[in-house]
């Protein structure tokens, strides 16, 4: 997204009075010293349904990023779930790429209500160079304006054309990948144990970054200073209350709404999670690992001390960053088996 050029619009102007009416942040000294940058000095403030409306208006306008030279991006329309409309996927492909090649269902994060798969082609793009493998990216319907589970059954349904189409994409169906981030990795979580039960699909690996996992959290009034950045408790509320189509309640969800909800997590596929200890997520997301353990499930868990929401993408550069980024490369590369690296 390119930024100068909106700074002249109104609707830049009000996400920036936005930003500037909120507070000092109380753990700004709990960050993580290459984490630090005047940005964070604030509290993040929290998503509204306007600041929503505005930037999914500002991302339907946005020029999708650059991809790195040699990969090759196509957009496509797939069959979409029943009675709903067809799902826009992009493919990305490495020059060179062999033959059934292990794959990787790319599942973009923003709260359920924002964002993009368009806006992840430069992620995408780095999976499938880095990688040497197909990565396609889901560009699920977002909420509030399609709650659960319109959401997760595009994803499954780019998943099930993976698995149906793999001969034709060069791909292996017994290799591929969920990957999400955010309210993507809590896709990707309720993704791996809807193809469980149902059974046309067995993905080899579900890697979340700081999953959105657990509508309890929403209910919580306590946090230790835990989502000050990037993704407050206020956003969250919001963030559930769009995606269950009714604000969060203690006693009940939808089956496979809420990750963190399912009793019995044995059988689902090997799982790399990794969060901030600053991220809001960090509890439910420690606790998710602990009971994908317990039940017998493969799981490495990664805390990053003082690392808020997301801070891999707001502070790429950062050695932190970047050692956050080769984990979960390296988490790829054998969850895949015989990849490039």
């Amino acid at each position: 997204m390119r930024f100068r050029p909106l700074l002249m619009t109104g609707a830049a102007l009000a996400l920036g009075g936005w930003w500037l009416s909120t507070r000092r942040s109380r753990s700004y000294g709990s960050l993580h010293p290459e984490l630090r940058a005047p940005f964070v000095r604030l509290r993040t403030p929290p998503f509204t349904a306007g600041v929503v409306t505005l930037l999914q208006a500002l991302e339907r306008r946005a020029k999708a990023p650059a991809l790195p030279d040699g990969v090759e991006v196509e957009e496509r329309r797939i069959p979409g779930p029943a009675g709903a409309p067809d799902v826009t996927v992009f493919i990305y492909r490495p020059p060179g790429l062999q033959p059934h090649a292990a794959a990787i269902l790319n599942i973009h994060g923003g709260g359920y209500m924002t964002g993009s798969a368009a806006a992840y082609h430069p992620q995408s793009a780095t999976y499938a160079r880095e990688l040497d493998v197909v990565v396609v990216g889901v560009e699920y319907r977002l909420s509030p304006g399609t709650p659960f589970p319109g959401p997760l059954e595009d994803c499954y349904a780019a998943l099930t054309w993976m698995a149906r189409d793999a001969d034709a994409l060069g791909i292996d169906p017994a290799r591929i990948a969920l990957v999400g981030d955010s309210a993507g990795g809590g896709l990707a979580a309720a993704l791996a144990q809807l193809a469980h039960d149902r059974g046309e699909v067995t993905p080899a690996l579900q890697l979340l970054y700081y999953p959105m996992l657990d509508d309890r959290t929403a209910l919580a009034t306590a946090h230790d200073d835990r989502g000050e950045f990037i993704w407050r408790p206020a956003s969250n509320v919001l963030g559930w209350t769009a995606y269950l189509g009714r604000p969060p309640r203690l006693t009940d969800a939808p089956q496979y709404a809420v990750p963190a909800r399912r009793a019995d997590l044995s059988g689902l596929p090997p799982a790399w999670i990794g969060v901030g200890t600053l991220d809001l997520f960090c509890p439910e997301d420690r606790e998710y690992a602990r009971r994908l353990q317990a039940a017998g499930v493969p799981c490495e868990y990664h805390e990053v001390p003082g690392a808020y929401h997301a801070f891999e993408r707001f502070a790429p550069q950062a050695a932190v960053s970047r050692e956050f980024q080769r984990l979960g490369l390296d988490a790829l590369r054998r969850g895949l088996g015989h990849l490039k690296g």
